[in-house]
């Protein structure tokens, strides 16, 4: 097994006998074996765009088959682990450490789960069943460092959805999905220059400050999900809602498509 492989799953075979010490091996799925999930987004897609490879995971053996141990691998070395209790219904313990290697050594693990595991169609298995020794030719290298410009975009807006934004109330309190968006110049780094507007509100009311809340763009997002994939327009953007998922230039007195957040939005 490659090197920092055995130590991430050393890592977590410790946190079971430290944090769960009442769990046996019968009450793990493959006996607290730690499988790759990379049946989500891929390893390339998480180096890329999350600055790690795919999470790792001991399942617990039941119906539910609920995580009992989960760590990630950053492309620095950090490892950020969960342990979890009752069956995987509560965070017992979160645990930050370290692994001793350099990015160089991470960047080519990826590069072999990607191809002796994604490339082969092998998703979320044990780890122990991947080869995760094999030798990587000049070319697999080259196709995976190559391909980094495809996530540039999702990236960039991974790493954007931490910044500020102005939302009115209307969104917040009453209900309704965004009608209206628009981007200025950010004030700081911290700001997006996004404002998001139900689409009904006048001067007056956009004017009170109160009627104004401050949030991230990861929360407008969860709020109302057709907004990402215009998040990386550029300043100077002013669109309104035409339907349920899609947005226009806001020109010639364009209609606004206004609509409020069913129960499971909300």
């Amino acid at each position: 097994m490659n090197q920092l492989l055995k130590e991430v799953q050393d890592k977590m075979k410790s946190y079971l006998k430290e944090y769960l010490s009442g769990v046996s091996e019968e009450d793990l799925e493959d006996k607290g074996a730690v499988f790759y999930m990379n049946g989500k987004n891929g390893t390339e897609f998480d180096w890329y765009v999350n600055d790690k490879l795919c999470d790792f995971m001991i399942f617990y053996n039941d119906e539910a088959k609920m995580g009992a141990v989960k760590t990630t691998l950053y492309n620095d070395g950090r490892l950020l682990s969960h342990i979890y209790g009752d069956k995987g219904r509560m965070i017992l313990q979160e645990v930050k450490s370290y692994i001793d290697c350099n990015k160089e050594d991470i960047h080519t693990l990826a590069m072999i789960l990607k191809n002796t595991a994604d490339e082969k169609r092998v998703w979320d298995e044990n780890v122990e069943k991947i080869e995760s020794e094999a030798e990587l030719t000049e070319e697999q290298k080259e196709r995976f460092i190559s391909n980094e410009h495809y996530y540039a975009e999702m990236r960039a807006k991974r790493l954007f959805l931490g910044k500020a934004s102005y939302v009115s109330k209307k969104i917040l309190d009453e209900g309704w999905k965004v009608g209206y968006m628009c981007r200025d110049e950010a004030l700081k780094e911290s700001d997006s220059g996004w404002s998001f507007m139900a689409g009904d509100e006048d001067d007056e009311y956009i004017n009170n400050y109160e009627n104004i809340q401050l949030m991230s763009i990861q929360q407008v997002v969860q709020l109302d999900n057709a907004v990402w994939k215009y998040i990386n327009n550029p300043v100077g953007t002013k669109l309104v809602r035409i339907s349920p998922g899609e947005f226009e230039p806001d020109e010639d007195g364009k209609e606004i498509f206004m609509e409020k957040r069913n129960h499971q939005e909300a």
